[in-house]
């Protein structure tokens, strides 16, 4: 069991010593048990802040052709899951937005990559003050330091969020233009404002038709969490690192990330995988996967996955565990599109078999199939049912 004797190993295995815990080999059938598991996909979270709690984020995309990325992978994992319940959770309704006292989340991007804009817990602000700084001060049109024109009309941004409350970019009297970081032309109030996101000055305040109205940090979240200390790089690294395998369960690390918490971490092996680890404390649900590898398929009905959900988000991890070489195409160009645009992979039990690619026809009220390709012997139609009455369509 792996909570009792931590699947002691020897010869070449002994490289993956970390601690006094010894690499765990485990078949990939149970590494698949495991990881449906401690994803959340077995027994789904009472609530999204639990959801939250458990995963440290979950990443945020605009791009809605059959329901955004963010509601796509939550759906799957919070008990009565709505659509559009995550920005409800960070910002209250348009209505009525949630005041910083009551704010358990917030908006950011990951320090490690910075075009990944996720949901935070609020424990995660202390650690976000280095990343914050180094873009402020480093080159760069997107995210870099503010140029001449920029830091002039940034004063005048936040003394206007100063006196008028939360603004978005077309709230301010400017007609300048500048470079998007994109490849286009944007408003400079626009770029002014992204960068002053990216370095802490303002935050994502609330949403209207995912338009961003941003604020003053001390009017966005609650005066615990900006008092709290700012992490030194040593808790930093731990915190990331820790957060990675929070995010997948089973992961590789990187070398630096190891040496931040390998007291933390359980060493797994899993023939054709590679070094591998989880968290220690996912050690329960490690022995549940290897008692019982194997779900009865029969008996599985078939869930729809997000093309960036955890569970496949690392490509080699998933083509060598899961047997699925999967990309999500969106931005591949349409005739080197294997599966199409935003094509969900289809997962029975602990198989994939197949994928669908759905596009919502709002005019007409329904979810179509733009593609799908189902092995021989399982049905779709209930997952996109489901999908369909989720996104309000037939």
């Amino acid at each position: 069991m792996a909570g009792k004797n931590h699947g002691l190993v020897s010869g070449r295995d002994s490289r993956f010593l970390v601690g006094v815990l010894s690499a765990l080999k485990l078949t990939p059938a149970a590494a698949r048990s495991f990881v449906h598991r401690a994803l959340l996909l077995a027994q789904p979270a009472p609530d999204l802040g639990a959801a939250l709690a458990h995963h440290g984020y979950v990443q945020i995309d605009p791009i809605n052709v059959c329901g955004r990325m963010h509601d796509l992978i939550l759906r799957n994992r919070v008990v009565a899951y709505r659509e559009g319940d995550l920005t409800r959770h960070l910002h209250g309704e348009p209505a009525a937005p949630l005041a910083a006292a009551a704010r358990t989340a917030f908006e950011h991007h990951l320090p490690s990559q910075q075009n990944i804009l996720v949901a935070f817990p609020l424990e995660a602000w202390p650690h976000l003050h280095a990343a914050n700084r180094a873009r402020a001060g480093r080159a760069g049109t997107w995210s870099g330091r503010l140029d001449a024109r920029q830091r002039l009309l940034a004063e005048r941004i936040l003394g206007e969020i100063t006196a008028r409350g939360p603004l978005g970019s077309d709230d301010i009297d400017d007609d300048q233009r500048d470079y998007s970081g994109w490849g286009t032309s944007a408003s400079l109030a626009k770029t002014t404002l992204q960068k002053l996101f990216f370095h802490g000055r303002v935050l994502i305040a609330r949403r209207i038709n995912q338009r961003r109205y941003y604020d003053l940090p001390e009017r966005v979240l609650p005066a615990a969490t900006l008092a709290a200390p700012k992490s030194t790089a040593r808790e930093s690294a731990r915190w990331f690192a820790t957060l990675k395998l929070r995010q997948r369960r089973l992961a590789s690390l990187k070398r630096d990330e190891l040496r931040a918490i390998d007291d933390l971490v359980q060493p797994v092996t899993i023939e054709g995988c590679g070094p591998l680890y989880c968290l220690a404390s996912d050690l329960p649900l490690l022995d549940l996967a290897i008692e019982n590898p194997e779900p009865k398929i029969k008996n599985s009905p078939p869930r729809l996955i997000a093309p960036l959900d955890p569970l496949i988000y690392d490509r080699r991890l998933t083509a060598r565990l899961w047997n699925l070489d999967y990309t999500w195409e969106v931005f591949t160009p349409p005739a080197k599109r294997t599966r199409g645009y935003y094509a969900l992979p289809v997962l029975v039990g602990h198989e994939f078999v197949g994928h669908v690619d759905p596009k919502a026809d709002r005019e007409n009220g329904r979810l179509r199939l733009v593609s799908r390709h189902i092995r021989r012997g399982h049905r779709v139609a209930l997952a996109v049912g489901e999908l369909a009455r989720f996104i309000g369509l037939k």
